[in-house]
Protein backbone atom coordinates (compact mmCIF):
# COMPACT_ATOMS: atom_id res chain seq x y z
CA UNK A 1 0.00 0.00 0.00
CA UNK A 2 1.48 3.31 -0.72
CA UNK A 3 2.32 5.86 1.80
CA UNK A 4 0.34 9.04 1.45
CA UNK A 5 0.16 12.30 3.77
CA UNK A 6 -2.32 12.15 6.47
CA UNK A 7 -4.25 14.91 4.59
CA UNK A 8 -4.32 12.78 1.07
CA UNK A 9 -5.47 9.67 2.62
CA UNK A 10 -8.22 11.23 4.26
CA UNK A 11 -9.29 12.80 1.02
CA UNK A 12 -9.02 8.94 -0.16
CA UNK A 13 -11.48 7.72 2.07
CA UNK A 14 -13.92 10.49 2.35
CA UNK A 15 -14.16 9.99 -1.84
CA UNK A 16 -14.23 6.22 -0.77
CA UNK A 17 -17.01 6.39 1.85
CA UNK A 18 -19.05 8.98 -0.36
CA UNK A 19 -18.89 6.62 -2.94
CA UNK A 20 -19.80 3.33 -0.99
CA UNK A 21 -22.85 5.59 0.93
CA UNK A 22 -23.88 6.61 -2.47
CA UNK A 23 -24.50 3.09 -3.97
CA UNK A 24 -25.90 1.45 -0.83
CA UNK A 25 -27.06 4.22 2.30
CA UNK A 26 -25.62 5.24 4.82
CA UNK A 27 -25.82 1.99 7.23
CA UNK A 28 -23.84 0.27 4.56
CA UNK A 29 -20.39 2.67 4.91
CA UNK A 30 -18.84 1.03 7.67
CA UNK A 31 -15.33 1.25 8.70
CA UNK A 32 -14.43 -2.04 6.88
CA UNK A 33 -16.97 -1.00 3.93
CA UNK A 34 -14.59 2.17 3.35
CA UNK A 35 -11.68 0.76 4.02
CA UNK A 36 -12.22 -2.23 1.53
CA UNK A 37 -13.67 0.31 -1.20
CA UNK A 38 -10.24 2.40 -0.73
CA UNK A 39 -7.65 -0.61 -0.95
CA UNK A 40 -6.13 0.06 3.00
CA UNK A 41 -6.80 -1.67 6.27
CA UNK A 42 -8.97 -1.22 8.68
CA UNK A 43 -6.15 0.57 11.27
CA UNK A 44 -5.89 3.44 8.24
CA UNK A 45 -9.34 4.45 8.47
CA UNK A 46 -8.99 4.48 12.37
CA UNK A 47 -5.91 6.46 12.12
CA UNK A 48 -7.45 9.23 10.07
CA UNK A 49 -10.70 9.35 11.52
CA UNK A 50 -11.88 9.52 15.39
CA UNK A 51 -14.66 7.99 14.72
CA UNK A 52 -18.08 7.09 12.35
CA UNK A 53 -19.19 10.81 13.51
CA UNK A 54 -15.83 12.81 12.26
CA UNK A 55 -15.96 10.70 8.99
CA UNK A 56 -19.81 11.71 8.16
CA UNK A 57 -18.60 14.87 9.16
CA UNK A 58 -16.00 15.10 6.75
CA UNK A 59 -18.62 13.67 3.87
CA UNK A 60 -21.05 16.00 4.46
CA UNK A 61 -18.30 18.94 4.00
CA UNK A 62 -17.11 17.33 0.93
CA UNK A 63 -20.24 17.56 -0.78
CA UNK A 64 -20.34 20.86 0.12
CA UNK A 65 -17.08 22.07 -1.63
CA UNK A 66 -17.59 19.73 -4.37
CA UNK A 67 -21.18 21.94 -5.04
CA UNK A 68 -19.78 24.92 -4.82
CA UNK A 69 -16.15 24.68 -6.59
CA UNK A 70 -16.88 24.80 -10.06
CA UNK A 71 -19.61 27.73 -9.85
CA UNK A 72 -16.53 29.57 -8.25
CA UNK A 73 -14.11 28.50 -10.42
CA UNK A 74 -16.09 29.79 -13.60
CA UNK A 75 -18.09 32.49 -12.28
CA UNK A 76 -17.93 35.70 -14.26
CA UNK A 77 -15.68 38.52 -13.37
CA UNK A 78 -17.18 41.27 -15.05
CA UNK A 79 -20.88 42.08 -16.80
CA UNK A 80 -23.95 43.58 -15.18
CA UNK A 81 -24.84 42.39 -11.88
CA UNK A 82 -28.32 40.33 -12.62
CA UNK A 83 -26.59 38.71 -15.53
CA UNK A 84 -23.84 37.60 -13.08
CA UNK A 85 -26.09 36.19 -10.71
CA UNK A 86 -28.41 34.42 -12.56
CA UNK A 87 -24.88 33.02 -14.70
CA UNK A 88 -23.64 32.11 -10.72
CA UNK A 89 -26.53 30.46 -9.57
CA UNK A 90 -26.59 28.35 -12.98
CA UNK A 91 -23.18 27.04 -12.49
CA UNK A 92 -24.35 26.03 -9.28
CA UNK A 93 -26.76 24.22 -10.28
CA UNK A 94 -24.68 22.91 -12.93
CA UNK A 95 -22.58 21.24 -10.66
CA UNK A 96 -25.24 20.01 -8.49
CA UNK A 97 -27.77 18.50 -11.12
CA UNK A 98 -24.95 16.29 -12.12
CA UNK A 99 -24.02 14.67 -9.14
CA UNK A 100 -27.37 13.36 -7.84
CA UNK A 101 -26.17 10.57 -5.24
CA UNK A 102 -24.50 12.89 -3.83
CA UNK A 103 -26.81 15.42 -3.77
CA UNK A 104 -29.45 12.29 -2.14
CA UNK A 105 -26.39 11.42 0.06
CA UNK A 106 -26.45 14.93 2.14
CA UNK A 107 -29.75 14.91 2.79
CA UNK A 108 -29.49 11.16 3.91
CA UNK A 109 -26.57 12.43 6.18
CA UNK A 110 -28.98 14.93 7.66
CA UNK A 111 -31.61 12.73 8.74
CA UNK A 112 -29.21 10.03 9.87
CA UNK A 113 -27.35 12.00 12.06
CA UNK A 114 -30.98 13.41 13.79
CA UNK A 115 -32.47 10.20 14.46
CA UNK A 116 -28.56 8.72 16.26
CA UNK A 117 -27.81 10.70 18.96
CA UNK A 118 -24.04 9.40 18.73
CA UNK A 119 -23.86 11.63 15.56
CA UNK A 120 -25.71 13.96 16.12
CA UNK A 121 -23.23 16.58 15.66
CA UNK A 122 -23.56 15.76 12.07
CA UNK A 123 -25.97 17.98 10.83
CA UNK A 124 -25.74 20.69 13.29
CA UNK A 125 -21.61 20.91 11.15
CA UNK A 126 -23.36 20.10 8.07
CA UNK A 127 -25.30 23.85 8.03
CA UNK A 128 -22.69 25.66 9.71
CA UNK A 129 -20.36 24.36 6.48
CA UNK A 130 -23.21 24.95 4.10
CA UNK A 131 -23.57 28.48 5.57
CA UNK A 132 -20.20 29.39 5.57
CA UNK A 133 -20.05 28.49 2.15
CA UNK A 134 -23.08 29.86 1.27
CA UNK A 135 -20.99 33.06 2.83
CA UNK A 136 -18.19 32.58 0.21
CA UNK A 137 -19.83 31.75 -2.65
CA UNK A 138 -22.02 35.42 -2.13
CA UNK A 139 -19.15 37.03 -0.99
CA UNK A 140 -17.01 36.26 -4.55
CA UNK A 141 -20.29 37.30 -6.12
CA UNK A 142 -20.38 40.41 -4.66
CA UNK A 143 -16.59 41.30 -5.60
CA UNK A 144 -17.67 39.81 -9.17
CA UNK A 145 -20.37 42.14 -9.61
CA UNK A 146 -18.95 44.92 -8.00
CA UNK A 147 -22.04 45.17 -5.38
CA UNK A 148 -22.74 44.84 -1.76
CA UNK A 149 -25.66 43.25 -0.52
CA UNK A 150 -28.80 45.08 1.49
CA UNK A 151 -28.97 42.30 3.79
CA UNK A 152 -26.46 41.32 6.46
CA UNK A 153 -24.30 38.35 4.78
CA UNK A 154 -25.45 35.91 7.47
CA UNK A 155 -28.84 36.30 6.87
CA UNK A 156 -28.31 36.19 2.61
CA UNK A 157 -26.14 33.01 3.18
CA UNK A 158 -28.80 31.63 5.28
CA UNK A 159 -31.85 32.21 2.29
CA UNK A 160 -29.08 30.76 -0.25
CA UNK A 161 -28.71 27.46 1.72
CA UNK A 162 -32.84 27.49 2.57
CA UNK A 163 -33.60 28.10 -1.12
CA UNK A 164 -31.13 25.41 -2.82
CA UNK A 165 -31.90 22.74 -0.35
CA UNK A 166 -35.92 23.28 -1.56
CA UNK A 167 -34.92 23.36 -5.17
CA UNK A 168 -32.65 20.52 -4.87
CA UNK A 169 -34.83 18.33 -3.09
CA UNK A 170 -37.67 18.60 -4.98
CA UNK A 171 -35.74 18.06 -7.92
CA UNK A 172 -34.75 14.79 -6.56
CA UNK A 173 -38.26 13.69 -5.72
CA UNK A 174 -39.52 15.07 -9.17
CA UNK A 175 -36.43 14.86 -11.81
CA UNK A 176 -37.96 18.18 -13.11
CA UNK A 177 -34.76 19.97 -14.30
CA UNK A 178 -36.90 22.80 -16.02
CA UNK A 179 -38.63 23.29 -12.87
CA UNK A 180 -35.35 23.31 -10.29
CA UNK A 181 -33.72 26.00 -13.34
CA UNK A 182 -36.85 28.53 -13.23
CA UNK A 183 -36.56 27.96 -9.13
CA UNK A 184 -33.52 29.08 -9.63
CA UNK A 185 -34.14 31.89 -11.80
CA UNK A 186 -36.75 33.79 -9.81
CA UNK A 187 -34.34 33.59 -6.71
CA UNK A 188 -31.58 35.04 -8.94
CA UNK A 189 -33.63 38.00 -9.08
CA UNK A 190 -34.84 37.84 -5.60
CA UNK A 191 -30.69 37.90 -5.14
CA UNK A 192 -30.86 41.16 -8.05
CA UNK A 193 -33.33 42.81 -5.73
CA UNK A 194 -31.25 43.10 -2.93
CA UNK A 195 -28.06 44.05 -4.64
CA UNK A 196 -26.47 47.82 -4.68
CA UNK A 197 -23.95 48.67 -7.03
CA UNK A 198 -20.53 50.03 -5.34
CA UNK A 199 -18.05 52.65 -6.35
CA UNK A 200 -14.34 52.14 -7.09
CA UNK A 201 -13.51 52.83 -3.45
CA UNK A 202 -15.51 49.96 -2.64
CA UNK A 203 -18.31 52.04 -1.20
CA UNK A 204 -22.10 51.42 -2.13
CA UNK A 205 -23.28 53.84 -3.88
CA UNK A 206 -26.54 55.96 -2.56
CA UNK A 207 -29.81 55.33 -3.77
CA UNK A 208 -30.11 58.52 -5.99
CA UNK A 209 -26.34 57.88 -7.77
CA UNK A 210 -27.49 54.38 -8.09
CA UNK A 211 -30.34 55.64 -10.18
CA UNK A 212 -28.53 57.99 -12.09
CA UNK A 213 -26.34 55.52 -13.73
CA UNK A 214 -28.99 52.93 -14.42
Amino acid sequence: MKRLPIAERREQLVEAAIAVASREGIDAATVRAVAAEAGVSLGVVHYCFQDKDELLSAMAHEITRQNLSQSLLEMPVHGEPDVIIERALDLLWGGISATRGSQLLSYELTTYSMRHVEVRQVSVNQYLVSHEAASQFLETLARSASIAWTLPIETMARLVVMMTDGVVLAWLADGDDAAARENLRVFAEFLSGHARPVGADGVALPTRARDASA
